[in-house]
């Protein structure tokens, strides 16, 4: 039996902006970059807007990272025809809504930032409600791997005390990682204003973010 040796891997950078998302990097190639517009305009629910980094660490941040965003809608349906539903419930999402996006990090700060509308609670496998939470892929130069993790929001109090997920981390104060902060509102005085969020996210050290093996 022949025995094969493994790929060798290689980590993102420093092209993976050019290729997914040429905009950031200043190409102008598409009318429409794909990723940019998460919810669309006609999705319901209440208006968000998540801020944060990528930290390495030693607390400094990451200036070429790219996270690619995966949520549901106000009504807890992902934009998928696979997606479990109740039964009897129609699976359907608001037009425009694609539950998709690319962020980028800014390129001198590392900031990064995106808008879209608080998901609501998800039916799970058997039937189990996973809490209100957007899932996040992180790719930036140094990470051979894409880290997967997710974002719950500190407020959903009982929904994330029974989420199956947040269960599977032994170490309770861990968990506390995955909790986007409530930080007040945009500088708008619209009805459209967006509660905003705060979600660093920490590659090492003793905050380190709770990442997945999927």
């Amino acid at each position: 039996m022949t025995s094969l040796k493994e790929t060798p891997s290689q980590t993102a950078g420093p092209y993976v902006h050019i290729g997914l998302a040429p905009g950031a990097a200043g190409f102008d190639i598409y009318e429409t970059e794909l990723g940019q517009d998460i919810a669309g305009p006609e999705a319901k629910g209440q208006r968000i807007r998540i801020e944060g980094r990528v930290l390495d660490g030693t607390g400094a941040p990451l200036k070429d990272v790219l996270i690619e965003v995966w949520q549901a809608n106000a009504k807890g349906i992902y934009a998928h025809r696979e997606t479990p539903q109740p039964e009897g419930e129609p699976q359907q999402v608001e037009a425009g809504f694609r539950g998709w996006g690319r962020v980028i990090s800014d390129f001198d700060t590392g900031d990064w930032q995106f808008e879209t509308v608080k998901p609501g609670p998800v039916h799970g496998r058997g039937g189990q409600m996973m809490a209100p939470h957007i899932n996040l892929w992180i790719v930036a130069r140094g990470i051979n791997v894409g880290l997967n993790t997710r974002l719950y929001f500190e407020e959903e109090h009982e929904a994330n005390g029974n989420d199956p997920v947040l269960k599977l981390i032994e170490q309770t104060a861990r968990r506390s990682t995955l909790l986007a902060r409530r930080q007040g509102q945009a500088d708008t005085d619209t009805a459209e204003t967006p509660l905003v969020y705060r979600f660093d996210i920490h590659l090492q050290g003793p905050d380190e973010t709770v990442f997945f093996d999927i």
